[in-house]
């Protein structure tokens, strides 16, 4: 089977179809993409397009994610849904009524998982003030989870999952990059503008991977259902942000590829990533996301790219077999 690229735009210019391509035309003259092995089409700025270009493209099944220039997630062009199912749509709106408890306690076991193996690799290295954060995510949250708790009670939990996180940065991220506090819209310093900008990046890889299953979008158990947004998407990459995002952060920032000095806007008070910096960043995401490894349930080599949707997979065999429904777990990997 071919390999299926995702292709990034940076530069203002125009999308259309040629032939059987995508030529994208800019100052520099015309480029052309295969549509053949074209999965997703980030445009990082500004572009113009018809709907013979939008026609061409929903066809080849591609989603087209939306960005502006400082990084904000504007929107995705999602083509008409090919594998709708009405049953699982009812299946899936009862599973918010009966069990959403089950489902959202099940992620928030998973995020907790996750972020305790990426730590516990910081642990490992020397890093013993982890300890405490460690124990509580391992012991105290599955102890809390058991009791059944209700939804305003498991979005507490999570909220402190992430807030300790937060707070743990301090103890092996070089000082700039420290989070004071979770600032998102606008991010006011450089790790709150990775950080949000990963998120988004996985927010939309999750998009991708949703459509190509029958589950609906809309129907969310962990968050609210709201319009305007794909809430399952923000349900399902939960558990992966640890592993993707945050563990490309880390890299990039320890190992000094991203730099406040040469990688973020000083005019924007370092608060967004430069072209220079968003393309170090896309690349070194790319590279994990799509980054190969033994699938312990699979018995056989996939990505984690891949594993968001094995998971959506999993969700739909808990909506119609009733299969107990565990997100992945970094752990299970090794």
């Amino acid at each position: 089977m071919a390999k299926e690229h995702t292709r990034y735009i940076f530069s203002m210019g125009e999308l259309k179809r040629k032939d059987n391509s995508i030529a994208f035309r800019n100052e520099k003259g015309n480029f052309y993409l295969p549509i053949e092995d074209t999965r997703e089409l980030y445009c990082m700025n500004e572009v113009s397009f018809n709907t013979k270009f939008l026609d061409f493209i929903a066809k080849a099944g591609i989603c087209v994610h939306f960005f502006n220039y400082h990084n904000n997630y504007t929107g995705s062009f999602y083509p008409k849904e090919q594998l709708i199912s009405g049953d699982l749509t009812i299946r899936q709106s009862q599973a918010y009524i009966d069990k959403r408890l089950i489902i959202a306690r099940s992620i928030v076991q998973g995020i907790a998982d996750n972020v305790h193996e990426v730590l516990y690799h910081y642990y490992r290295h020397g890093k013993k003030e982890l300890k405490p954060f460690l124990d509580w995510l391992k012991k105290d949250v599955s102890v809390f989870l058991e009791k059944e708790p209700d939804i305003k009670q498991i979005f507490y939990i999570e909220g402190q999952i992430w807030n300790r996180f937060y707070d743990s940065f301090q103890h092996f991220l070089p000082i700039d990059f420290v989070m004071n506090k979770r600032v998102k819209r606008p991010p006011d310093n450089p790790i709150n503008a990775l950080v949000s900008f990963g998120n988004t990046l996985l927010y939309t890889k999750t998009i991708s991977a949703i459509y190509h299953t029958h589950l609906n979008q809309s129907i969310s158990f962990l968050h609210s259902p709201r319009e305007g947004r794909f809430s399952l998407s923000l349900d399902m990459c939960e558990v992966f942000k640890p592993i993707i995002v945050f563990k490309t952060i880390f890299d990039l920032v320890n190992k000094k590829q991203l730099q406040v000095s040469k990688h973020f806007d000083k005019n924007l008070n370092y608060a967004l990533l430069n072209e220079t910096g968003k393309k170090v960043f896309i690349e070194a995401f790319e590279n994990r996301i799509n980054e190969p490894f033994m699938h312990p349930r699979l018995k056989r080599k996939t990505t984690y790219k891949s594993a968001i949707k094995y998971d959506a997979y999993k969700l739909v065999k808990f909506l119609i077999e009733d299969k107990e429904f565990v997100p992945f777990k970094l752990k299970d990997k090794h």
